[in-house]
């Protein structure tokens, strides 16, 4: 028997067989960390409304941080809001009487918990010890030894009462569970890859207002490296572009919505995070047939140059007003010519994608004050506060963003500082804002010709040498513009986030070697060293340039392995079959 290896996280300690690695990958749990903050504020909300107060370890009177407002030029970071909360609480005592529920116990009006893939059960033995006001938490997994590594957790933790193993099918499981008095308050999904054959089920059995908690790992289908691949599992077309982290994040929302909508259910997105190696949607789901109708008229299709990368959205329904009614018909387009106005290149077509904000700004603002004020829950705290506080100084209404080392490098001229940048689009009377889901972003009303104005006249103080650019190239024809707007860079005080004033952990560094995702577990139950040796083989080869052609033999020839080389002894690359490469030829 294979001996186990005891993992701690949060307040779980969880026994993982020391065969199987794949089970555990620490860098999720930032992750982990950050599910059990927002299940914290849901259960909040839930909870109230059945008369049920949750009591959370160390947290003491709250406060709301509010980063985008100012007064007389110093911050307004922390405000109480243990006044407010406490008139609150005697008005709502005056008419009922509130049930406490602690950690660790089962709460009878509480919430119910499924985590469809769960694994080792880390997952759901970390809400069942660290949440408060939960009923209980089915934590599913298909295969056997899984399932029975559940359990054991489960009873290793002392958390049995709350916590129920299953080994069953994660669909059927959600699709058995759709009668209203069936339905889960949270569902957790977290596959490995795609959660796309989930999501059909998973739109049904969450109860009315529920939590669904979705992560995707795909990110290269997502990213556009597989458009038609990203379309059969989610009903759009990605593509290869600088903001294709927001729109991964967009197009799992637009599936979500898309799949609720055949059950007259819509979503209401809570927070979006592309954080890693993966992205994170937390929404909750409704139900209503009036607001169904809405739901054309939140996607969008995507216009994309491949020359300068501007873009263009284009809704896919329009609804109008009159007076208590709404009247909804076809969207008129497109927003783009043959070619673009800028370049002149040709545009690339990708969505629909999901075209409202991503964020519940207020929800978002709650999980960010019960993190900033009990810091010492979560390991990873910091950078949760960090990524949190930027969600919060996003511009809500403005899909995607542009890359401004990207702006610069298309004219081929040198990057101005984001400060100088973002100072020019203030002055021009239009908004601005960082992003979580890349360093550089620029997130802005301002449409392209403004900026691209603003490059033009950053390039005249910074001259491109003309005579090497090509005629028809974008950054030859953007530069044979005049510019109409001349912008001013003088760094202006509103220019600077007060995420990066106050030097919050934003961005991390890789935390480790190989750090990604982990290799697909196998059914015996241990992983392969293949694919890990396949990293460390090519980590780096881009940077680690071959300058002795005698360093090529260290590689395989790929003529080889298919019988067409035709070097034989005198070939650069070397000829030597590894183990089980002979059998797959033969």
């Amino acid at each position: 028997m294979d001996r186990e290896t005891v993992v701690r996280e949060g307040k779980a300690a969880i026994l993982f067989p020391s065969a199987n690695e794949v089970f555990y990958n620490p860098v999720q749990e930032f992750n982990r960390d950050l599910t059990c903050a927002v299940i914290t504020e849901f259960a909040r909300e839930q909870l109230a409304q059945r008369g049920v107060r949750i009591l959370i370890p160390g947290e003491k009177d709250r406060v709301v941080v509010r980063l985008s407002k100012e007064k007389n030029g110093n911050v307004d970071q922390e405000t109480s809001e243990q006044p407010e909360n406490k008139q609150q609480m005697e008005e709502e005592g005056d008419k009922k009487e509130f049930i406490t529920a602690s950690v660790g116990e089962r709460c009878e009006q509480g919430l119910r918990v499924l985590e469809g893939l769960a694994a080792s059960g880390l997952r759901s033995v970390r809400f069942a010890l660290e949440l408060p006001g939960l009923k209980s938490i089915t934590a599913n997994d298909y295969s056997a030894k899984a399932a029975a590594l559940i359990a054991r957790n489960a009873q290793h933790n002392n958390v049995s009462h709350i916590l129920q193993a299953s080994q069953r099918d994660a669909s059927m499981v959600m699709y058995e569970a759709r009668g209203r008095k069936e339905r889960y308050d949270v569902i957790d999904l977290d596959p490995y890859g795609s959660p796309s054959p989930f999501l059909d089920a998973a739109v049904q059995a969450v109860s009315e207002g529920g939590l669904l908690c979705i992560t995707c790992t795909d990110m290269a289908v997502m990213a556009g490296n597989s458009g038609e691949t990203c379309y059969s599992k989610y009903g759009s077309v990605s593509i290869k572009s600088k903001y294709c982290h927001e729109m991964a994040l967009r197009i799992i929302l637009h599936s979500l919505d898309q799949r609720a909508a055949v059950y007259q259910r819509y979503i209401e997105p809570l927070l979006s995070v592309s954080v890693d190696f993966y992205i994170r949607v937390f929404v909750r789901v409704k139900t209503g047939q009036a607001v169904v109708k809405n739901s054309a008229s939140k996607q969008a299709l995507l216009y994309n140059c491949v020359g300068c990368g501007a873009f263009h959205l284009q809704r896919m329904g329009k609804k109008m007003s009159q007076g208590k009614h709404m009247k909804y018909s076809a969207a008129t387009g497109p927003p783009v010519g043959p070619s673009c106005e800028h370049c002149g290149q040709r545009h690339q077509l990708g969505g629909p994608i999901w075209a409202e904000p991503i964020h519940d700004i207020t929800f978002v603002q709650k999980v960010l004050s019960a993190v900033s004020g009990n810091p010492t829950r979560f390991r990873t705290s910091k950078r949760i506060e960090g990524v949190l506080s930027m969600v919060t100084e996003e511009l809500q209404d403005i899909p995607l963003y542009y890359v401004l080392d990207h702006l610069s490098s298309t004219v081929h001229c040198n990057t101005p500082s984001m400060l100088q940048f973002r100072s020019a689009l203030l002055h021009a009377g239009y908004r601005v804002s960082l992003s979580h889901a890349c360093k550089n972003a620029v997130k802005s009303d301002a449409p392209a010709e403004v900026l691209w104005d603003i490059i033009r006249c950053w390039e005249k103080s910074n001259p491109v040498k003309r005579e090497r650019l090509s005629e028809t190239s974008p950054a030859h024809r953007i530069l044979s513009k005049e510019p109409t707007l001349q912008a001013c860079f003088e760094i202006r005080e509103d220019a600077n986030p007060q995420s990066r004033k106050r030097h919050l952990t934003r961005f991390q560094e890789n935390p480790q070697a190989n750090w990604g995702p982990k290799a697909r577990a196998k059914a015996g139950g241990r992983i392969s060293s293949e694919l890990e040796d396949k990293r460390k083989q090519f980590q780096g080869k881009r940077k680690k340039q071959i300058t002795d052609s005698s360093q090529l033999k260290s590689f395989p020839c790929k003529k080889f392995r298919k019988g067409t080389c035709t070097y034989g002894d005198k070939c650069c690359y070397s000829h030597e079959l590894k183990e089980g490469t002979e059998e797959k030829m033969d």
